[in-house]
């Protein structure tokens, strides 16, 4: 029987699955096929870590480890929510919470001393930062507004903040002694075995790395971000805030880049209060509060210190004293510098623009922004978009073109898989990057403090994604742009691949060009403005961000785009979308029983999973497939979504609306009368009963509801919560 991997994550996502889970179940079972759960949850993979200090009822498989594997088969077809990429505070959140609910986890050693705190610390970071991501991807990304969301967002504009040329918001950025700007590259020749070491001023030879196992052909890089120039920076930009009167905001990615990026962002903590780290900096270092983690976890933190008032009081004169900080909840005083994971780029930075250039002020209105994003690899994007608003105005959802995105990610491409070949150096000296023979093939000079890194593209999912970018490009007579410098060491490389693989192709009548990110930008957003397309074919990060940036700005949000990965080996990935505003939605489910996570992604993905079964083989997969995208576009006319509001229709009710539609398109087809037999009743029944379940979705709301976890919901809790209509599951619960 065929099998569907459906995946168990985080927050909002997970809790629209105790809904909409049983109604994939129940329909796929008519095509024969089975959809399974995988869990992929944080709290899933902390437990999966620590198997020796749990009781047998509480052990649980590791099922990352699972998909990593299926992944490389034809076999896979899996469906894959967003997750959390857990900063540290998150980890650490969701560690407190497991140990109360019984689980013998130990706490994580922020500076391990002992063998057994080393490697409690290995494990707990397998798990940090964007641990999913990296080991499902054995694909390149396919990832594009579906006609249906592209045509609702024309008919139904979404709200654009206006935009003047007078506009004071620009972004920062450092340009030199930073990760581009030090960039090396180098093509490997042959596999080989690879060490990083670091050579101290003083003759010590350290290394930091060993077997690293390359392949021929395979790009590798090495690059430093020198933190005195940073700390200038960041000193001259907090001053300039300051002098501009424009709120000042830092935007990093300290969740996939869960090495360097938190580094940085405790440095523009500490920049921004100076005189608290000069003055009270080695308490704070003593009491295990490190600026790394957020203005929020240190004050947190103060009241186990005996001079607490003064502290507290000395951040408070440092926020009076500096530029008006950019909030992430002005009611609440949560600031940009308060977690890392709160403000992360790829979608802080399109809010912005979409809003007039604008974050929320400390008084709770909308401001100019300095937005400061220290590395230059890809700042010049965001002011590219930023400059044509500000000549041409804000953007025409009922008339702008699209910029569908293929990326390149697959086997941990680029600076996203990074993370165990970066550190912070303890001493002065030279790091070296070495062949198995002692060929030194890349080397910087670095000083203490200094974040330097390393990262590997393979060959075969370069030659993947230049035939990824090819095949898009014919079948949506579209041109395709990748945004590659070549004056930066890495790019320089892969243009040279990119020329070499599209020889490979046919590209007869293609519009196919190489541009810098920043020219690829200006003429991406100069097409759309005139109502054209334009393939954004991109590295890793470039996808990250662009799938945000002009999603947002196109038809409003991120989570309504389609994201297939034809994985390399023949299976499929697909994606639903981000769920970054996901931690709000849960809130307001505990207080109000209300979630208004939109499930859009997770039925663009579904239909094109069943899709991925037709072309296998399953001719009724591809029926159910094809239905529900003509549900889904029904409900989208429809206005069946969830709204903000309590007391109308949410996540839960959007599952009835797409359920019912789902099974009268299903009722309706000629292509398989069997599925047209089986789906008319429940199709009449759901008709009939309409009334009935919405009164019953809709009387649960406005009370507190128990989940009985944040990170580990109890099941039963959450499933009642998610499934309180009794009518619409005795409709569904008969088919699964």
């Amino acid at each position: 029987m065929a099998k569907i991997i459906y995946t168990l994550t985080d927050e909002a996502p997970m809790l629209a699955t105790y809904s909409f889970l049983p109604v994939v179940q129940a329909f796929a079972q008519s095509a024969g096929v089975d959809v399974e759960t995988r869990d992929i949850s944080l709290a899933g993979r902390i437990l999966a870590q620590f198997p020796d200090r749990l009781t047998d009822e509480q052990r649980v498989s590791d099922d990352l480890a699972e998909l990593g594997e299926l992944a490389t088969t034809p076999d896979a077809n899996i469906i894959k929510l967003p997750n959390i990429s857990a900063s540290m505070p998150q980890l650490k959140a969701a560690i407190r919470e497991l140990q109360g609910q019984g689980y013998d986890l130990p706490d994580y050693p922020d500076e391990p001393s002992t063998d057994e705190e080393r490697d409690v610390r290995a494990r707990y970071d397998k798990v940090k930062g964007s641990a999913v991501n990296p080991v499902l991807r054995e694909g390149n990304s396919d990832r594009r507004a579906p006609a249906a969301v592209k045509n609702y967002a024309r008919n139904h504009p979404h709200s654009m903040g206006e935009w003047s040329a007078d506009s004071r918001t620009r972004v920062a950025t450092m340009g030199a002694d930073d990760f581009r700007s030090n960039e090396q590259s180098v093509v490997m020749d042959a596999d080989d075995s690879l060490t990083i070491r670091h050579k101290g001023t003083d003759g010590t030879v350290t290394v930091l790395k060993e077997g690293i196992p390359v392949l021929a052909g395979e790009v590798v890089d090495s690059t430093v971000m020198h933190v005195a120039a940073l700390e200038a920076f960041l000193k001259e930009q907090i001053a300039q805030a300051k002098a501009d009167d424009v709120l000042f905001s830092v935007h990093l990615k300290a969740t996939m880049m869960k090495v360097s990026d938190p580094i940085i962002f405790g440095h523009v903590v500490k920049a921004f209060f100076p005189e608290v780290f000069a003055r009270h900096g080695a308490d704070l270092k003593a009491a295990g509060l490190s600026p790394n983690n957020g203005l929020g976890g240190i004050l947190d933190g103060l009241d186990a210190l005996p001079n607490r008032v003064e502290i507290r009081a000395a951040f408070e004169q440092g926020l009076a004293d500096g530029p008006r900080m950019a909030m992430v909840n002005s009611d609440k005083g949560i600031t940009n510098l308060h977690v890392p994971s709160d403000v992360i780029i790829d979608a802080s930075m399109p809010a912005m623009i979409r809003t007039s250039g604008h974050m929320w002020g400390p008084d709770g209105g909308e401001h100019d922004t300095l937005a400061v994003i220290p590395d230059s690899s890809y700042a010049g994007v965001y002011q590219a978009v930023i400059d044509d608003c500000k000549e041409h105005g804000a953007y025409d959802p009922t008339t702008m073109g699209s910029v569908p995105n293929v990326g390149l990610m697959a086997q941990k491409a680029e600076e996203y898989g990074s993370h165990d070949k970066t550190f912070e150096m303890p001493a002065p000296g030279t790091v070296e990057v070495v062949s198995s023979g002692g060929d030194v093939l890349m080397s910087h000079e670095v000083e203490t403090g200094d974040v330097w890194r390393a990262c590997q593209t393979k060959d075969a999912p370069i030659r993947d994604w230049v035939k990824l970018a090819v095949t898009r490009a014919r079948a949506s007579d579209t041109p395709a742009v990748f945004w590659l410098d070549e004056t930066r060491a890495h790019d320089r490389n892969l243009v040279a691949k990119v020329h070499e693989y599209l020889a490979e192709h046919d590209t007869e009548g293609l519009d196919i060009r190489v541009l810098a990110p920043v020219e690829a930008a200006r003429l991406s957003v100069e097409r759309i403005r005139r109502g054209e397309d334009t393939i954004s074919v991109t590295g890793n990060v470039l996808r990250d961000y662009n799938t945000d940036l002009f999603p947002i700005l196109e038809v409003g949000t991120s989570a309504k785009m389609l994201s297939v990965v034809p994985l390399m080996n023949g299976g499929g990935l697909f994606e639903t979308g981000a769920g970054g505003s996901a931690p709000k939605h849960v809130q307001q489910l505990v207080e109000q029983d209300y979630l208004r996570w939109d499930s859009l992604g997770e039925f663009l993905a579904l239909a094109e999973s069943f899709r991925h079964e037709a072309d296998a083989g399953n001719d009724r997969a591809g029926v159910l497939g094809d239905a529900l995208d003509k549900a889904t576009e029904t409900l989208l006319n429809e206005n069946k979504g969830p709204s903000r509001k309590v007391g109308s229709t949410d996540n839960r009710g959007s599952h009835f609306w797409l359920a019912r539609y789902w099974a009268q398109e299903l009722a309706a087809q000629t292509r398989d009368e069997q599925l047209a037999e089986v789906f008319g009743p429940v199709a009449e029944k759901l008709v009939a009963e309409t009334e009935t379940i919405e009164s019953e979705l809709v009387a649960v709301q406005g009370e507190p509801a128990d989940i009985g976890g944040y990170y580990r919901p109890d099941g039963d809790k959450a499933a009642a919560v998610m499934r309180p209509s009794a009518t619409f599951n005795a409709v569904i619960d008969p088919l699964r």
